[in-house]
Parts: structure tokens; sequence; C-alpha cells
């Protein structure tokens, strides 16, 4: 039975380690900038999960624990934080989502658009309304 638990452990470590390196940077995939919820399950599920609460299949292999983005306005005492969710979207003065692991979309945004600032604009704000959507008290 002692034998067992070691290496139970280290299997558990091992496939810890093995998670963490089997995440892979992938090119980004055009979504249309009218769809809120389209943009989120392309560009934000994998780390934030299709649910929103931070657990998506890549979330553990991040040094920080993910936000539960549905309760952005429960932490803020009921009010959503349009304009603060929009310049991390963005990045707009702020460190990428709290942590330099996850990606800056204003850039990314303007790349899939040709630098149309109009559709830029309408991706982030669309982006930032499905969130808004998902809150839950």
């Amino acid at each position: 039975m002692r034998r067992e638990i070691p290496l139970i452990i280290l299997i558990a470590i091992l496939s810890l380690g093995l998670s963490a390196q089997n995440i892979t940077k992938t090119p980004v995939k055009y979504t249309s900038p009218a769809s809120g919820q389209e943009m989120f399950k392309a560009y934000c599920a994998s780390c934030h999960g299709v649910d929103a609460k931070g657990s998506g299949p890549a979330a553990p292999a991040m040094k920080a624990t993910l936000p539960d983005l549905t309760r952005l306005s429960a932490a803020n005492k009921g009010k959503f934080p349009v304009d603060h969710v929009e310049s991390i979207i963005e990045g707009r003065g702020l460190a990428a989502h709290g942590s330099p692991e996850m990606p800056v979309w204003g850039p990314v945004f303007r790349k899939l658009d040709d630098h149309t600032a109009a559709k830029v604009q309408q991706r982030v704000r669309n982006l930032t309304k499905y969130i808004e959507s998902i809150q839950i008290m």
C-alpha cells in the first residue's frame, strides 16, 4: 500500500506538468465582430471556460487562478464595470488580464479586422456586452 502512494503522487505531478506542456498556441480564427458569444467561445473559453467561471481546459496551466467572469457585477456592488472590462480586453494601460501569460485582444482584433478601428471597437463592445449578459448576482 505504501508503495502505491508515491506512485500516485508521481503520476499526479507528471500529469500536471504534461498538461502545462501540452498547451499550444494556434492562429486566431476569424469570428464575426457582431457576436460577443461567438468571440467568447473562440477567444476566451480555452482559459476562462465556456461557463466563464475560470475553469477552461488551459486554466490548470496558468500561474494565477482565473477570475469567475460571471461575478464581476457582484464584486462591484451590483454594477458591471464596463470601462474596466473594455480596457482589459483592449490592453489600454493595464497588464493583459492581470498576467502577461494572457493575451491582450486589442492588437489581435486590429490584425483580424485589417486595422479598421470601428470593427475593433465593435468586437470589444460586443464581447464586453456578452460578459455583462452572463452576470449572476
